[in-house]
């Protein structure tokens, strides 16, 4: 290279480095969070072991050869193998946020490198024949690889990574224009699982400011209203359930209640929303999610039956064909996450618990090998079986991608201080709003009790505000700082502005009282609650046998008294007894008798088969209707 091509070059290089400085400025989000992670998590308790089980026993052991081998082959039609290395490869790394951990950064590694190494020269990853490229599954699977790579590049600032992203991006946004330059058309459920790939799209655009990624994301949005979309935004006032005319084939293009393709789809809106700042976008997720929040989610939180939403809470007493997928489940909490830092909004962390507490932990098994695919509300846990000809499905890969939102949300970050979202036994590293490293303590057996402690390990004093959520259920709950009460408010944060100083002590009580639910047109079930926890009658413990007729002793504001009971083994997390009036045909009413009661969690779920009910079935009485 001559003088005069060095200085050019030199010029050149310039200018590219300037064009790119610039770029980054302008990409700022319009919208910032409200909350920001946790830096560390160290869960202890009943939680931290759930967690543990799944990282040692799912996670880690996943054989991640076995995942990447239909991506050497190519040679699949209509088939969704390809999801299972995205899922899993997103769970491992949540995973290893939450304990970073050599043996888990190496398999990280390694996934990334061997899944890179399938990539062809055009840029495609995946396992689809070249002439069914964008048919079926093929989107949906090149989104997870998407996430997968974003994620590992969030994670080490690998290059590598995000380059093999962005291929990936470009011979899809350039098979589709070579194509017919639509998405809604590609693949299943109105275009919903296709155009699902918004949320890498807009996450490559936050890592690369390639204007280009921004445009393909607004066009997928763009073609969501047109007459073959989903009309995700135009239809965000009609239920999930009515959006579109029931299809002939379940399975198909026509489906438009598909439920987690939808939310998924909306958690990229999301993303959108926070670059572009439309309150459009931000509107028509707020709105489905209150209808899916109103009309979908059973008392164990979450729904879908054969993986559509169907009006499910009117439902949740019938027996329900494939009851709440755990990717609805897993889906459904990572929504709420996303709506929960963005607002900071205390009900979605009331949907994010109960959804934690009953659907998801009961959807796991009781070492943490294994993730049900479906998880009923009376019946037995079964296994799923193997899909696509491999010895995992969907749900085994993608539990653990909720499980592992929880370490490092349970305490966050604001501008102005500390938000307590969740009440977990351990320890949470954050930083102050003047920098400062934080350890926020808790000692709690939550939600066994409704006791929590919560001491600020602060280097030195600082005036900021804490916020800690009441859940909306518990009525009566006393906040006291340092022994001096704070005034509380149902289903709201109590924000507390002061000096804070070092080891200051937060206590909180909350109210565990039993609460009966009823459920029916003229409430002919009855089910129990104690806090977040939805209780359940199982065949492994005495009684009478599941389905007689027992009612529950409850007050005139519905609180039944809830005995502790001794689990003496490791089958139940919690065992109560209440008491409930059997059925009788004398003339007087039988005396109550004592039934013991388990968390949903536990119900039916370990070595033993069992069976259990969380709906109880009541009588009918005429003098007591019209």
């Amino acid at each position: 290279m001559n003088s005069v091509q060095y200085i050019f070059a030199t010029i050149l290089s310039i200018i590219v480095f300037i064009q790119g400085a610039y770029a980054q400025q302008q990409v700022q989000p319009s919208v910032s969070d409200r909350l920001a992670p946790a830096e560390k998590a160290q869960v202890q308790g009943h939680i931290g072991e759930k967690l543990d089980q799944s990282y040692e026993n799912r996670v880690l052991v996943q054989d991640v050869d076995h995942l990447v081998e239909p991506f050497r082959h190519r040679t699949e039609t209509h088939l969704w193998q390809s999801e299972f290395w995205g899922k899993w490869f997103t769970s491992a790394v949540s995973a290893y946020k939450y304990r970073p951990e050599p043996a888990m950064k190496k398999v990280l590694k390694s996934a990334v490198q061997a899944l890179i190494a399938t990539q062809t020269p055009d840029g495609y990853i995946g396992n689809y024949k070249k002439e069914n490229h964008l048919e079926q599954w093929d989107i949906w699977g090149r989104k997870y690889t998407m996430l997968g790579l974003l994620d590992y590049y969030d994670l080490t600032h690998d290059q590598e990574s995000l380059t093999a992203a962005k291929k990936v991006a470009d011979h899809l946004m350039k098979e589709i224009k070579e194509d017919d330059g639509k998405i809604v058309n590609k693949g299943n459920y109105r275009g919903m699982a296709a155009s699902s790939v918004l949320e890498p799209i807009v996450l490559l655009y936050n890592s690369t400011h390639n204007q280009k990624y921004l445009d393909f994301a607004k066009e997928i949005v763009r073609e969501w209203e047109t007459p073959q979309g989903p009309r995700l935004i135009s239809k965000a006032d009609v239920d999930v359930s009515k959006r579109f005319p029931k299809p002939e084939v379940w399975y198909s293009w026509e489906q438009g209640q598909k439920a987690y393709e939808m939310m998924s789809c909306y958690e990229g809106l999301l993303e959108l929303y926070r670059i572009t700042g439309d309150a459009t976008y931000k509107e028509a997720v707020e709105k489905t999610w209150q209808n899916i929040r109103d009309k979908e989610i059973n008392i164990a939180g979450s729904g879908a039956s054969v993986e559509m939403w169907f009006g499910g809470t009117a439902l949740q007493t019938t027996p329900v064909k494939h009851y709440q997928e755990t990717c609805v489940t897993v889906t459904w909490v990572k929504l709420n996450q996303q709506l929960l830092r963005l607002t900071g909004e205390a009900k979605y962390a009331d949907e994010i618990e109960k959804s934690y507490y009953n659907a998801l932990l009961g959807a796991l098994n009781d070492d943490g090998s294994e993730w049900a695919k479906y998880t009923p509300l009376n019946g037995q846990r079964l296994p799923g079986s193997g899909q696509c000809g491999m010895d995992l499905n969907c749900c085994n890969a993608n539990g653990p991608r909720g499980q592992f939102t929880l370490p490092l949300t349970t305490v966050m970050s604001t501008k102005d201080g500390l938000s307590v979202n969740f009440f977990v036994d351990g320890a949470y590293t954050l930083k102050t709003p003047q920098n400062k490293s934080v350890k926020v303590v808790q000692q709690t057996d939550y939600p066994v009790s409704g006791n929590v402690k919560l001491t600020l390990d602060l280097p030195s004093a600082e005036e900021m505000v804490v916020r800690v959520r009441i859940p909306s259920w518990s009525k009566n709950s006393t906040l006291k700082v340092n022994g001096k009460a704070v005034d509380v408010q149902p289903g709201d944060y109590a924000e507390i502005k002061r000096k804070w100083s070092p080891n200051d002590v937060i206590s909180l009580n909350l109210d565990m009282r039993g609460r009966v639910a009823t459920h029916g047109d003229n409430h002919l079930f009855a089910a129990i609650m104690r806090g977040p926890i939805l209780l359940a009658r199982d065949s492994r413990l005495p009684g009478p046998p599941l389905g007689t007729v027992d009612s529950p002793v409850a007050d005139a504001d519905g609180h039944i008294a809830l005995k502790p009971v001794a689990a003496n083994n490791k089958a139940y997390w919690m065992k109560y007894e209440a008491a409930f009036v059997p059925e009788s045909y004398m003339e007087n009413p039988a005396e109550p008798i004592m039934i013991p009661l388990c968390d949903y969690a536990s119900a039916g779920n370990g070595k033993e088969t069992s069976s259990f009910e969380v709906w109880l079935p009541q009588l009918y009485n005429p003098q007591q209707h019209e």
